[in-house]
C-alpha cells in the first residue's frame, strides 16, 4: 500500500510545474520568517517589559 502511495505522489509531484513548486516552497518559507520575526518581536517586547530601564534609573 505504501509503494501505491508513494508511486502516486511522485506521479502528482512530476505533473507539477517547476514554478509551482518554487511558489510553494517560496510561500512555506515566508510563512516561517514571518513567525519568526513576529516571535523575535514579542520576545524582545517582555524582555523590554521586564528588564528595567538604566535610564529610568538614573533619573531618580
Amino acid at each position: 500500500m505504501q509503494r501505491a502511495q508513494a508511486l502516486i505522489v511522485s506521479i502528482l509531484l512530476s505533473t507539477l510545474s517547476g514554478c509551482t513548486v518554487v511558489t510553494v516552497a517560496d510561500a512555506a518559507v515566508t510563512v516561517v520568517a514571518t513567525g519568526v520575526k513576529v516571535a523575535a518581536k514579542t520576545v524582545g517586547a517582555v524582555a523590554n517589559a521586564v528588564i528595567p530601564d538604566e535610564d529610568d534609573e538614573k533619573k531618580d
